[in-house]
């Protein structure tokens, strides 16, 4: 028996098609680990028992996440259904400081579990696991948990349940669509504004790459996708299973009967068959799902809590279901004991769940067909590097069709994602092979946690001892020769299989599977692609729904230990894929965090995981941006005014540039920051450098890349136009849109780190003198840079952009000499290069530039002096444009009114009614701005929408938890950055302000310019504060007055 056994699992490990991987993605607290867990007792083949699943909390076996009750990390478990599939099942956080463990598990899945809670609703994280799913091309079903408190709790009627449950699923599938349609963002900034929204057109769909028709629902009950389930107490349901139940009962047929199941369909008890509201003809009549499936719920529920097991009621429906109950559990004295013990063998959630999981999610060969054009999008290969290395494209190009068919074949290339690394405590490890012989795990520790691989097989069977190579995101098959120290040859130690904490060693691993590899643990930082050919592409970089915002700086309280502290660091940033570390120009450890939370576990297992010293930690170090004044219908005021240009010359009076900046639109910039991944592709070509973060606009990788988002960019231009539309005369209008689009054919960077929100703008060859001469006869051209940014991404032609950047040469080389022409155009490197360091270092605080363009006019002079050293001359003379760029780009912010801009994260909070004065006091404290409140339908509970500064957010929620008894709890969402209105920089200048604030000595330091003190007080840069606050008469040390 054992060895038929093993045999079909040999079978099923061999047949990608009885595989199925899917994640559990939802809001924080809705239900997700306790789900985990009655799948684990069901499927687990032991792994927990059926008494403990709910209450266990098996895939959370951290110790920090049973203290805290969440779930901090995902975790994979191999579970059997009881069709034979194989079933791995991925658990991951709901926080939004673990989004990075989501990205990691959505990456191995081919489907997602969406949890939402049938009290609370849709919630913002919701909105996230949705846009993760959709992104990452996972195919989505849903779990309505907690039906149960529709009874116990809020009392509901049948009908009002059955309200309820409609309007949620009707916000799930308006989201759904609206990211199908690429309207999501607009949508979420109308929950703001109205959080109960719940409709959305799906009408005009793009084709989206699901086989159903773009205007059928994503999640409809009668399709076998949505579950009704109660997780704590272990049982679900599908409607099917009620179709299936009455039709042997009544004896219909039970395809008719389901088609009723949902929506407005009634039973005509005269004719039997299944009609619309207008043809029955009751005079109240309920629903076929309230009638036949939650009235059914609501007298099982009331008769055992009323009654108790031991009635007459309770013993004539375990009969008729045939339910086997122990006697036992029958007479136990509580009824909610009793409740359960019939539910869950009613309605078997595991039984639901795990048929909705292979019947309406895809396996790993029809996932990878559609997930492909995601994992591996298809490379443009210019024709000399085709021509140059046509084996190693022919090679790559079949590695991709093989990731895409899920090849399991043995000459099949090996092809694995490792999506995140993760640490086990070496005394965890099994000590005993697939075979029973003895495994080595101490051949070169350097701590006590060894580091395990996070990964799926997407081609090939991949087995312990082989070697494969190791491929960082920059890697590319084309230029191996000049890339290799973005690929490294490894040989792997052991295959796991992942259940829960436990690991089971494993001889080989087919495509299709999820695995835990031993032997990566120095190879790989984060994430990277395993292949067994260097022809291969590595696979995309995950993207995350939110970037480290929370910095603070670490050191250790014995300066002895600072050697430990620095090798913890690099541990940590290799075991989290989250956090950043980075150290200062100060000599300062900086830890990047997402959010409170996430940064005390960073810190905890520093001190007892990584490092093991007491560590001191600095207040959190808050990063802001620099802009200057000007939105809405002050931009076009300033962009019609004339703009005074900053300028500044080289020491050596060679080159003087002139720079003008302009304020950017509001959509533009945010186009910008949105698109950063997809402008380095566009740009250097090549897979960015940077994970971004989630856009699913920018999520499909058919079509024109370049002139989507170039169309993007005039849109969020005509969408600013369009908001001043009706105080701006339309003449004026097309003069400022003309103008911008101007722009557009001009970029010449950008900045900072080449795809940041800002521009470098190209100086106007045309009207600007080629020529120029200056008092001691000596001429000089303007350095006209080629408008690269422009020309890939389309505003302008290769031919156009190469003819504008040579128009001096072309009219001037007459009066100048060449060299001078040559020296130009060796210079622009240094030009671009002084504006990416002004734009990563404004001004007012070395803060990173914010939505700003630059008009740069840089001019060259002839240089009358021996060429004898002009090497180090222009060694030296580089040096000098960098430095005059870079103060002239600061100077033109410093005489426009800079402003500082600050990050504001989107807060939810939920809390009780009694607890509304507390929780209000708290946000008003913390400058928070009060979007919208709202009541919960039935409940006692109230929820806020409002921005927090970030600056305001350290402690937030630990004192809105002391301040509300622990009642009220709140989200944090990275939402977008905002300008602040006060100048940094005031001082009284007109006659009315010297009347009110005289000479500005008394003047208290407004916000913009404490904040502005406090990030140079941090960064050592001068403060202009006085020491004596206020003069007072001198007093002496004698005692007579």
């Amino acid at each position: 028996m054992a060895a038929a056994e093993r045999a079909d699992e040999a079978a099923v490990a061999e047949d990608p098609r009885r595989i199925r991987n899917t994640c559990i993605l939802a809001h924080v607290d809705h239900g997700k680990t306790t789900l985990a867990d009655h799948l684990v007792a069901s499927c687990g083949d032991g792994l927990l028992h059926p008494k403990l699943a709910g209450r266990l909390r098996f895939m959370d076996y951290l110790d920090e996440e049973q203290r805290r009750a969440i779930t901090m990390k995902s975790a994979a478990v191999a579970l059997r259904s009881r069709t034979g599939h194989r079933v791995s099942l991925i658990d991951s956080p709901g926080h939004i400081d673990f989004c990075s463990e989501v990205s990691s598990a959505a990456r191995l899945s081919d489907s997602a579990l969406i949890l939402v809670d049938a009290v609370e609703g849709v919630h913002i994280q919701t909105h996230a696991a949705l846009r993760q799913a959709f992104i990452e091309r996972l195919q989505p079903c849903l779990v309505l948990n907690k039906i149960d408190r529709l009874i116990t709790e809020l009392s509901l009627t049948p009908d009002e349940a059955y309200a309820r449950l409609h309007r949620i699923i009707s916000d799930v599938n308006s989201i759904y669509s609206a990211l199908r349609s690429h309207s999501y963002f607009s949508l979420l900034s109308a929950i703001e504004d109205n959080p109960s929204t719940s409709s959305s057109s799906t009408d005009d769909l793009p084709e989206d790459f699901e086989d159903d028709d773009d205007n059928e629902d994503a999640f409809q009950p009668l399709k076998g996708n949505v579950v009704f389930a109660c997780a704590l107490d272990g049982w679900g349901f599908r409607p099917q299973q009620f179709a299936e139940l009455y039709a042997r009962k009544v004896g219909v047929n039970p395809s008719a009967f389901l088609r009723g199941l949902w929506g407005p369909r009634y039973l005509d008890k005269k004719t039997g068959k299944v009609v619309g509201k207008k043809a029955i003809k009751s005079a109240d009549p309920q629903p076929m799902f309230v009638e036949f499936v939650l009235s059914a719920l609501w007298k099982m529920y009331e008769l055992v809590l009323k009654d108790g097991g031991e009635s007459k009621g309770v013993k004539k429906l375990v009969e008729n279901f045939q339910l086997k109950i122990p006697e036992r559990e029958l007479k136990n004295k509580d009824p909610k004991a009793v409740l359960q013990s019939m539910m869950s063998r009613w309605l078997p959630l595991a039984d639901a769940v795990m048929d909705m999981v292979v019947e309406c999610t895809p396996d790993p060969v029809a996932a990878q067909g559609v997930r492909v054009a995601r994992l591996m999008p298809k490379r443009e290969v210019t024709p000399e590097d085709a021509a140059g290395c046509p084996e190693v494209v022919a090679e790559a190009e079949r590695v991709r069709r093989c990731v895409e068919a899920c090849d399991v074949s043995i000459d099949a290339p090996i092809v694995v994602y490792v999506s995140k690394m993760f640490t086990v405590p070496y005394k965890m490890l099994p000590l005993k092979g697939v075979n029973g012989e003895l495994l080595n795990h101490h051949g070169d520790i350097e701590s006590e946690e060894c580091f395990m691989a996070f990964a799926r097989v997407f081609s090939g069977i991949l087995r312990a001892g082989q070697k494969v190579f190791v491929l960082s995101p920059l890697y590319d098959p084309v230029k191996g020769e000049a890339l290799q120290k973005h690929v490294q040859e490894v040989e792997l130690q052991y295959l796991y299989e992942m259940l829960g904490q436990g690991l089971k060693p494993v001889a080989s691993v087919g495509a299709g599977n999820v695995v835990a590899i031993q032997g990566l643990g120095q190879h790989i930082l984060k994430s990277a692609t395993l292949s067994s050919t260097k022809s291969c592409w590595p696979i995309s970089s995950m993207m995350f729904q939110a970037s480290p915002m929370l910095k603070v700086a670490i050191e250790p309280s014995n300066p002895a230990d600072l050697g430990a502290l620095v090798k913890g660091l690099k541990l940590l940033n290799r075991a989290d894929p989250f956090v950043e570390y980075t150290v200062t120009q100060r000599g300062e450890h900086v830890l990047s965090a997402a959010g409170e939370i996430h940064l005390e576990r960073c810190i905890k297992d520093l001190e007892e995981r990584f490092a093991k010293v007491k560590l001191e930690v600095s207040d959190p170090l808050v990063s802001f941006k620099e802009t200057i004044e000007g939105e809405g219908v002050g931009l076009f005021e300033r962009l019609k005014a004339p703009q005074e240009f900053a300028e500044r010359t080289t020491p050596n009076g060679r080159c003087t540039v002139r720079v003008q900046v302009l304020r950017l639109p509001n959509a533009l910039t945010k186009v910008l920051e949105e698109s950063e991944q997809l402008l380095s592709q566009i740009i250097e070509g090549k897979t960015a450098k940077r994970d971004g973060v989630l856009d699913p606009r920018l999520s499909q990788d058919d079509g024109d890349s370049a002139a989507m988002l170039r169309q993007r960019m005039i849109d969020a231009i005509d969408s600013d136009l369009e908001a001043i539309s009706g105080k701006v005369d339309k003449e004026k209008l097309d003069r400022y849109r003309k103008t911008w689009l101007g722009y557009l054919e001009r970029i010449w960077s950008l900045g900072p780190w080449q795809v940041g929100p800002n521009l470098l703008i190209s100086p106007d060859a045309k009207s600007s003198d080629a020529v120029i001469t200056i008092q001691d006869g000596r001429q000089g051209i303007l350095v006209n840079g080629r408008s690269h940014v422009s020309e890939r991404l389309g505003f302008v032609k290769e031919s156009d952009a190469k003819a504008n950047s040579n128009l001096d040469n072309g009219e001037s080389a007459v009066d100048t000499p060449e060299s001078l022409h040559l020296e130009s155009m060796a210079l622009r490197n240094s030009i671009v290069s002084g504006f990416q360091i002004a734009a990563n270092a404004g001004p007012l605080c070395d803060e990173p530039m914010w939505g700003l363009a630059f008009i740069v006019e840089p001019y060259i002079f002839a240089d009358g002096s021996d060429a004898a050293n002009h090497s180090v001359q222009y060694n030296i003379f580089s040096g000098q444009v960098i430095t005059a760029v870079k103060e002239a780009c600061r100077a033109a912010v410093l005489q426009n009114k800079p402003r500082l801009v600050e990050a504001l994260y989107f807060c939810e909070l939920t809390a009780p009614i009694d607890q509304n004065y507390p929780s209000y006091a708290v946000l008003n404290k913390r400058r928070a701005m009060i979007l919208n409140d709202e009541m919960h339908e039935g409940t006692s509970l109230f929820t806020v929408h409002a921005y927090l500064p970030v600056a305001e957010s350290v402690g937030f929620s630990n004192e809105l938890r002391s301040s509300t008894a622990g009642a009220a709890s709140a989200l944090l969402v990275l939402s977008h950055w905002e300008t602040i209105a006060e100048d940094p920089l005031f001082v009284p200048k007109t006659q009315d302000e010297l009347e009110e604030h005289g000479d500005g000595s008394s003047i208290v330091p407004n916000l913009a310019k404490r904040l502005m003190n406090s990030v140079r007080r941090r960064k050592g840069l001068h403060v202009e504060e006085k020491v004596v606050e206020h003069g007072t008469k001198q007093r002496t040390l004698a005692k007579k007055v």
